[in-house]
């Protein structure tokens, strides 16, 4: 990835975070508690101005912001004054802390109420029966004995899933060995995959897949597609007797070139019916160079709706509240060990995420972007000391007393949140380093 879709994804990562910072810097308002700086950014200032009593400002580094209310930290002197923070009733505090998350769960549902008003996409196989259609060679899968035509009948503990529930499992379990129940010509049996995780990847690989054809989604009068009979909505399956779902678009089309005009036979799928067609690519001056060309425009299989806006936005809620659960699966399995903290990514992989998906366009930005926020507004409501749910925790605490924990306690538990926070920084950034740079 260049330097430039690398300062997206940090700029996508640092407004996610902003967007947080925010709902705690709106809500203190409201509540007349004065906010001394709000800072797009960390570290050195760099510009900025000042507008009553707070400095708003453009710090160095932008991996987010920060909101900096006057009498927040109890371990500092304190004037008293009605407008501090630790003046204000023990129930404005906590919405000020909840007002962070929600703002982030709030976008998040709007980023995808936006795009799904628009567009509704989804990939078809994703709602099929778990059939591998294709194993990579020397993969986990083709070492672990499966074989094309498998079907997946049970994965942990979902029986007979889709390949959603198989995406899921994969990506939660991080490189954990994974359990397979496979059905092959009228017999089940068990087999033991290990995904593997190579340099670069983002999300650990078995090596089996769905059905991936290349589907035409235009076909150009007059030229070589149109006369041998390819219409829109058929299937590219295989390419000289290889399977498109391996082969991918790009090494499609650099078949495609490298064919220089000679004939070629592509296996077509068409209202459930598989054929052969022969066709030569036409050659044409483009950008310059000479390049062939058969006159088709080619994508994924997907699933599209139009969805008025109610239901754009109950489809909205529903796949956030989706990952959410994801969100908090993969927690709980952590906690109990059946997950390992590579299937977290990082910064540094949440960089390279966003900068990919906006490589690819508004929709998968905004989708990866609403999934950030969700995550982010989720995480800090975790009970864990120093995030939002810990001090609310704290307040919660508080208010059953009837009365204040003391300095000292107080001072113990920001001391282990830092500590769980600081441990849990450095285990996911050299799992970043490790995933992006030495695999």
């Amino acid at each position: 990835m260049n330097v430039f879709w690398m300062l997206v994804g940090v700029l996508v990562l640092g407004l996610m975070v902003l967007v947080h910072e925010w709902g705690h810097f709106i809500v203190a308002r409201l509540f007349g508690i004065r906010v001394q700086t709000f800072s797009i950014g960390f570290g050195p200032r760099l510009l900025g101005w000042k507008r009553g009593q707070t400095d708003y400002r453009l710090s160095a580094i932008p991996l987010g912001g920060y909101v900096s209310l006057a009498g927040e930290n109890p371990l500092l002197e304190r004037t008293g004054a009605p407008d501090e923070f630790l003046s204000r009733p023990r129930w404005q505090r906590a919405v000020v802390y909840l007002a962070g998350p929600t703002v982030n769960i709030v976008m998040a549902v709007l980023l995808l109420w936006i795009l799904f008003s628009f567009s509704y996409q989804r990939a078809a196989y994703v709602d099929e029966p778990a059939q591998i259609h294709s194993v990579l060679p020397d993969s986990a899968a083709a070492q672990a004995g499966i074989l094309p035509g498998d079907v997946i009948v049970q994965l942990g503990k979902k029986r007979n899933p889709i390949w959603e529930d198989v995406q899921v499992e994969i990506a939660l379990g991080g490189e954990e060995p994974l359990t397979v129940r496979i059905s092959r010509e009228g017999e089940e049996f068990e087999l033991v995959v290990k995904p593997e995780l190579g340099k670069g990847q983002d999300m650990p690989v078995v090596g089996w897949m769905p059905y991936l054809p290349l589907v035409i989604t235009e076909v150009e009068p007059g030229m070589p597609a149109d006369a041998a009979g390819f219409k829109v909505g058929d299937e590219i399956a295989a390419l000289e007797e290889e399977s498109t779902t391996q082969l991918g678009a790009s090494s499609f089309v650099e078949r495609i070139q490298s064919s220089q005009g000679a004939p070629l036979r592509l296996t077509v799928r068409r209202a459930g019916e598989e054929f052969e067609i022969e066709v030569s690519a036409q050659e044409r001056e483009w950008r310059g160079r000479t390049a062939y060309f058969l006159g088709i425009q080619i994508g994924p299989r997907v699933t599209s709706v139009e969805l008025n806006l109610l239901d754009a936005l109950k489809t909205s809620v529903a796949e956030n509240a989706r990952m959410a659960g994801l969100l908090y699966e993969l927690i709980h399995r952590l906690f109990a060990g059946r997950a390992s903290l590579q299937a977290v990514q990082g910064p540094i992989g949440i960089v390279n995420l966003s900068g990919q998906a906006a490589q690819l366009g508004w929709g998968p930005l905004m989708h990866l972007m609403a999934i950030i926020s969700v995550n982010l507004g989720i995480l800090n409501l975790l009970p864990i000391p120093i995030l939002d749910g810990g001090h609310i925790t704290m307040l919660g605490i508080e208010g059953i007393r009837r009365r204040d924990l003391s300095l000292r306690v107080k001072e113990r538990f920001l001391q282990l949140g830092f500590m769980l926070l600081m441990l849990l920084f450095v285990v996911v950034m050299y799992n970043d380093v490790m995933r992006y740079f030495f695999r």
